[in-house]
């Protein structure tokens, strides 16, 4: 299977006339994976931990919008044989793995499979960030890499650039900030730099702005170290911006 980083839209998203069609194309082109491995921006716990393996209700970790996106279901099943390739593949001394067996997914995750996957029959499994250290990321990744050989679609999600408390101070159009940093992160992909996306807050133009808290860029650090030797093997199956902010998601492999 190849190695996602999506960025995944607000449950609005599901409303836009372009991109749930771009994200259900993306997911057709894809082999059918055997289960989803998500790590979304929206889950970060320390020790790493294990969401459900059985269904419990979403996490609708977003407030003010109508009522209709809080009666959003995805009944995916749960994936328990994942969760346990997972521990093994993860713990070591040192480093334990929790379980939280009541943790359903966030709109991280379901907002974008519900688009992709809509049927909801594909096993998931959400797992949390326990850092926002780039290259601790990119070990989990490593780690978690011979479960795309078993049909698991590992998926980073999180968004390309991520500033909503700028974007209430900016006029209608893409904020200079957010085109400059998705611009900096197409070339330093296309380069497959990783060294230059590892320090992205001080090699980036604008990288503080696009991202003043770096867990929505974070989960990219998990799909490069999931994807390996596929770096260079990479397309860009969704770009452009919504609502200013840059919707570029990656696939490698």
């Amino acid at each position: 299977m190849p190695a996602l980083y999506l960025s995944h839209g607000a449950p609005p998203l599901a409303d836009d006339p372009v991109w749930p069609g771009e994200l259900a194309a993306w997911a057709a082109a894809l082999p059918r994976p055997r289960a989803v491995l998500m790590v979304s921006a929206h889950w970060e716990e320390a020790p790493l931990a294990l969401g459900a393996t059985e269904a419990v209700p979403l996490v609708h970790d977003f407030w003010g919008f109508p009522e209709h996106y809080y009666r959003v279901r995805y009944d995916a099943p749960g994936a328990p044989g994942l969760a346990e390739s997972v521990r093994k593949l993860l713990r070591a001394p040192g480093t334990p793995v929790q379980d939280v067996p009541d943790r359903g997914l966030d709109h991280g995750a379901y907002v974008p499979l519900v688009e992709m996957f809509p049927a909801a029959d594909i096993p998931v499994l959400q797992v949390s960030m326990p850092t926002l250290h780039p290259v601790r990321l990119m070990e989990i990744g490593r780690r978690l890499a011979p479960l795309r050989d078993e049909g698991v679609l590992i998926v980073g999600s999180g968004f390309f650039t991520h500033n909503l408390a700028a974007l209430r101070h900016t006029g209608p159009g893409v904020p200079g900030w957010s085109a400059e940093f998705d611009a900096w992160g197409r070339e330093a992909l296309a380069a497959a730099d990783v060294d230059a996306l590892l320090d992205f807050e001080r090699t980036s133009p604008a990288g503080r702005l696009a991202h003043p808290r770096t867990e929505h860029f974070a989960p990219l650090f998990v799909t490069l170290g999931a994807a390996g030797a596929d770096l260079t093997a990479q397309r860009t199956p969704v770009d452009g911006f919504w609502l200013g902010l840059s919707k570029r998601s990656l696939q490698f492999g």
